[in-house]
Formats: C-alpha cells, structure tokens, sequence
C-alpha cells in the first residue's frame, strides 16, 4: 500500500464523521423504519431496538454494501480526479461532514429525512465545487426508466414515485384486511383462513427484496427458476404456519391459554388435543388493547361535554355532537369512561435519582443505568400522545375518527408486522448502510493507495463492522426523537394497518428495483402510512401538518448538504495549498 500519509489528518476527520454520520442513519433511517410497529405496540421500544440491531447489523454484516461504486459513480464522474486522487478523498470528507452535520440536526428537530439524499447532496455539492456543473451526472443515459434511475434526476423523482405507490398498495392491502377480515362478523375466524396466505405473500415478496436488493449475494438463477424459488418459499412458509402456528394461535386466541410457550410451537396439530384451560391467575393480562389510550369517537365526545373541559380546538361538528349528547343524557353516554382504555403505566429503566452522595454506590450505579439505558428508557406511544407543539394539531380528535377492531385479531396480525419490519430492517442494513460506509471506503482507499477506487472495489470488512455498530448506537441513544414523531402522529396505527403500511412499502421496493427506479424507504413507509390513514374514510383522520413536516424534510435536505459540503469544498480547494496542486 501507498500511504498519502500527508492526508492523515483528512483520514482522521474522515473517521470522526463518517462515525457521526453512521450515527445519523441509526437515529433517524432506522428509528423510522421501526415506528410503526412500535406505535402499533406490535413489539415494545426495546424490543424493537433489539430486533433491529440484530436485522441491521446481519444485512450490514452479512450481505453489506461491499462495493462504494453507487455512491460515488451515479452523480459524479469519478474520472475528473484520476490526476488528483487527493482532491477525491477531500471531497468525501466534505460530504461526511455535511451529511453527518445535516443528520444530527435533523434528529434533532424531529425531521425524518432520507439519508441516501442527505449523501447524494452532499457528493452533489462537493462534485460542483471541485470539476463544476460539467461533472455531473444530471440524467441517467439510455432511454425509458434508465433516464431517471441514476443521476441527481434520481432525487427529484423519488419525492413523487416512492410515497405515491406506497400509499396506494398499502391502501389496497388494508381494504382487502378490513372487509375480508375485520369488518366480518367473525373476524378472529376469517382471519384464522387469511394468516398462512398473508404469511405465505409476506415471505415471498421478501424473498424478491433479498433477491433484488441482496448487497453482495448475486442470484445466479434463471428468471424461471427465481419465479420458483419465490412461489415455493411462499408455500412453504403457507404451509408451516398453517401446520404449527395455527393450532398455537387458537390455543392462545380462541381458548385463552395463558400457560402455552413458544416452545410449544414444536407440537403443531397435538395442540388442539390439549385439556381444558385452567382459571388465568388475577396478574395475568391476557391479549394487550392495542388501542389502550386512544379513544373512540364516543369517549371523546363523552369526555369534551364534561364541565371544565376544554373544546376550543373542538370540530364544529364535533361540538354539535357533544351538544346533543348533553341534551339526551342517556344511559349509554354516562356509561362512557374515556379512561378506561388508559395503558398500564410503564415502569423506567432507570428509576428515580437516589439521595445521597455523588461517588456513593447507589448514585454511582444510578449514573451508570442513566448512560447506557436513557436512550431507551421512553413509552414511544405516550411520548407521541403527550409531546404538545405546532405538529400535533388534535390527535385526540383524528385518532378517534379510526375504527377499532378486535385486539384478538389484532393480536395475530402483530406477528405479520414482526416479520415484515424485521425483514425491512435486513434489507436496509444490507443496502442503505453504503449511505455511510461508501464515502467512507473512498476516503480510505484513496488514502491508503493514492489513486481512485476502481470500479467493483472492495470495502474492507473492519469498514462494514465500525459503522454498522455506529449505525447501532445512534438508533439506541437518539432513534427515540424520530420514532415519536412517526406512527401515531401522521394516524392511528394497530398492527393491522401497521402490517399493511410495511408491506406496502416493500411492494413499492420491489417494483422500483425491477424497474430500476429510485425510491427511499423513509418515504416509502410515509406514503404507506398515509394510504392506510385515508382508508378510515375521512381525510382528517391524518395529521396533515406532520406530513407537510415530513415532505418539507426531503425537500429541503439535497441543498442543504449540497451547499454545507460545496461551499466547505470550495473554501478548502481556493486555499493557497490546495489551490496550488
């Protein structure tokens, strides 16, 4: 190797923030790509934080973004700095920087942003400033979807493609659960029919994201033969859960057997011949409400005709309502107790400061619990309730205009959403992780061979694993700041609309992959989001300001990189010592 040691202090910086920028991605991508199913309580916060970090770390790890060529090839052209490798790596560290800077300031505010913009802006600005707009790759060559999928085109066309076909096949999948399972006059047996087919279609759809979007692992099969493999992974999985998981779920759903575990899953069939359920013990909770603390439409007009209550930000029609619920004074509304969906309360982490000395045992062991645990010591769903500012509007009042449906079959529809935003999770650590590790690698390869990264280069396996587990430690200690800003406060999620949400945006993955078309999984899960939310019936059942918030994000975010990191490279090159190279 050919050292450029007079840039050691470039690859030092370069280090620092592409640690910082790895960061960004976990506290922001990867928190909102869990939020609705934590929203949904499909899995608790810490659950879901250590789900991810084992879906994330494997796709990073185990199928990873090996080579940088995405990055660094589709918007500038790379052959600019052959004669000056160094101004390349100068320009990388640029872009981590601003990446880094913009990521961690828009965790901050609560944007939910999409991090492969935030770097494509960044190389955008840098290539500007250093080989001037010529440099660019504005459009993609070849004609039809070639012209969009590469390219700072690529950016512009992603805000309408991605949470546009999101929202409508996550729209579809929710009309056809709500009137073929929920809306059914026996939904938990309907749904016993639908759950290995859905399983069935979640697995095999996911096997085309792994094998369209599987990093390094390159199918070698025919057309026919990946159709195969899809279509029997499907059927096999059908048949799995239809075998082993049913039987389990009606003990548990149906029969209300609170001492059947996991690992009684094994038994399959012979669970349906299991005696009788013996009375739970008065601790045991049962099937959770997914929809504790969300009231209906009754229990908030119930609770706004109280005396004293405050309905200045009421609905006219809603107050009308309250007005003739007052009048009529009925058995039914006194029987309404807006309270009695409330949560269990939580218990902290961390608990409360003990007194005492601050080198005493007890407070020395309380600091330690406030470090490593604070990140996650958070009710996602409370926060997302409670948090009050100009993005809220009436939550109370949008959430009740959402049906609610049986938690039995809710219930049954958590463990679809499970395996759908774990799978998620994979396939973005095997893929959106390059977002950090591609100008990374850059910077080191020029750095350590003096010349510019040919084309297929591969990254080194200590690159993968340091900023995958940087991308591991922002989603623990700052993933809390995104995820209360998704989920709940764009509508109300359960794990059946949750199910749908995820689905849909892997669909929408899939088909721009076929096509070669840009599309990010921040916008995807937004737009998918949004689809189910209009499937309430009624447009105000969505935070429309925490969507225009969240649009405003991905607009913003390709300039404001752009000029953080071109006008950084542009100062650096007009310096004398730079200039003079």
């Amino acid at each position: 190797m050919v050292f450029l040691h007079q840039y050691d202090y470039l690859f030092a910086i370069g280090t620092i923030f592409a640690f910082f920028d790895a960061w960004g991605i976990g506290a922001n991508d990867v928190a909102n790509s869990w939020a609705t199913s934590v929203s949904a309580r499909s899995v608790t916060y810490v659950q879901a934080m250590c789900l991810a970090t084992v879906m994330e770390l494997a796709g990073t790890l185990g199928v990873g973004a090996r080579v940088a060529d995405t990055i660094r090839t589709n918007i500038v052209k790379v052959e600019e700095f052959s004669e000056s490798p160094g101004v390349l790596m100068l320009g990388m560290v640029c872009t981590v920087v601003a990446s880094a800077t913009w990521l961690g300031f828009a965790t901050k505010i609560g944007f939910p942003v999409s991090t492969t913009h935030t770097v494509l802006g960044g190389v955008l600005g840098m290539g500007i400033a250093s080989v001037g707009a010529n440099g660019i790759k504005w459009i993609g060559s070849g004609s039809g979807t070639a012209v969009i999928n590469s390219g700072v085109v690529s950016v512009f066309a992603a805000w309408l493609i991605a949470p546009c076909l999101s929202a409508v096949f996550s729209a579809i999948l929710f009309t056809i659960t709500k009137y073929l399972v929920m809306l059914r006059k026996n939904p938990v047996k309907c749904a016993f029919f639908l759950i290995p087919f859905y399983f069935g279609m979640t697995a095999s759809l996911l096997t085309t994201l792994l094998l369209s979007k599987g990093g390094t692992i390159k199918s070698s099969l025919s057309e026919e033969g990946t159709a195969g493999v899809i279509v029997a992974v499907g059927v096999a999985v059908a048949i799995l859960v239809a075998v082993f998981w049913l039987p389990w779920l009606w003990r548990v759903v149906v029969k209300g057997d609170w001492q059947i575990t996991y690992l009684h899953l094994f038994q399959g069939p012979l669970l349906l011949r299991r005696g009788e359920v013996p009375p739970p013990p008065e601790d045991h909770a049962g099937i959770q409400d997914y929809y504790a603390g969300h009231l209906t439409m009754d229990e908030v007009q119930a609770k706004r005709a109280e005396p004293g209550s405050e309905t200045a930000n009421a609905d006219p029609e809603i107050t009308t309502v309250q007005e003739k619920k007052i009048g009529e004074s009925t058995e039914e509304n006194a029987s309404v107790k807006p309270d009695s969906r409330q949560p269990p309360k939580r218990k902290s982490l961390i608990g409360p400061k003990p007194e005492g000395k601050l080198l005493s045992g007890p407070v020395l062991f309380w600091w330690i619990k406030f470090l490593l645990f604070r990140g996650i010591d958070h009710d996602i769903v409370e926060l997302q309730k409670n948090k009050k500012d100009f993005l809220t509007g009436d939550l109370e009042l949008a959430h009740a205009g959402a049906q609610h449906y049986d938690n039995s079959v809710e219930h049954m529809y958590s463990y679809l959403q499970i395996m759908t935003a774990a799978t998620a999770s994979f396939t973005h650590g095997a893929n959106d992780a390059a977002n950090a590790v591609g100008p990374y690698a850059t910077i080191y390869q020029v750095w350590s061979t003096s010349a510019v990264p040919a084309k297929g280069s591969d990254i080194p396996f200590w690159i993968l694993g340091f900023l995958g587990g940087a991308i591991i430690v922002g989603l623990w200690t700052y993933g809390y700041k995104i995820m209360t800003n998704m989920g709940n406060r764009i509508t109300l999620i359960s794990p059946s609309r949750g199910f749908s949400m995820e689905l849909g945006s892997a669909i929408t993955i899939i088909i721009a992959t076929r096509f070669g078309l840009p599309v990010s999984t921040t916008q995807c899960i937004t737009g998918g989001t949004v689809g189910v939310g209009l499937c309430n019936g009624d447009w105000r059942t969505i935070n429309w300001r925490m969507v225009a918030w969240i649009y405003c994000g991905w607009i913003v975010t390709v300039p404001v990189t752009g000029i953080m990191s071109g006008c950084l490279m542009g100062l650096i090159i007009n310096a004398p010592r730079w200039g003079q190279m």
